[in-house]
């Protein structure tokens, strides 16, 4: 009952000082760090411990992580699509498109279809 209140309340720290902490740890789902035991108090993960000390708050642990390396990198994302598969998904895209009222992104698909 606990640990649901927890996972709703998102917090920023959660100390699980219960006599196996390590077993409640797979029940949470949204904390931006979470300190495990009696010795595992919160300020070790402030400045020692190697957490970052900038965390979500403000129940933004239900969507956000801690600030970490992961920050830092840049991402991009590549699509590289076979005439088989444009001719499989493109009628899907198409659909989703004019549902969504861009008509163009619609006809762009469309165009690369006729023919085929």
């Amino acid at each position: 009952e606990a640990v649901e209140l927890a996972n709703e309340f998102a917090p920023e720290h959660l100390c699980v000082l219960v006599e196996k902490p390590e077993d409640v740890l797979p029940l949470v789902r949204a904390a931006g760090g979470v300190f495990l035991g009696e010795s595992s108090p919160e300020v070790l993960g402030d400045y020692t411990a190697g957490p970052s000390h900038v965390m979500p708050t403000g129940g933004s642990a239900r969507f956000a992580s801690p600030l970490s390396v992961l920050d830092f990198l840049k991402v991009m994302s590549v699509v590289a699509l076979s005439e088989e598969d444009l001719a499989r998904l493109g009628p899907y895209a198409a659909e989703l498109a004019r549902a969504e009222g861009l008509t163009a992104h619609a006809r762009s698909i469309e165009r690369r279809l006729e023919g085929r």
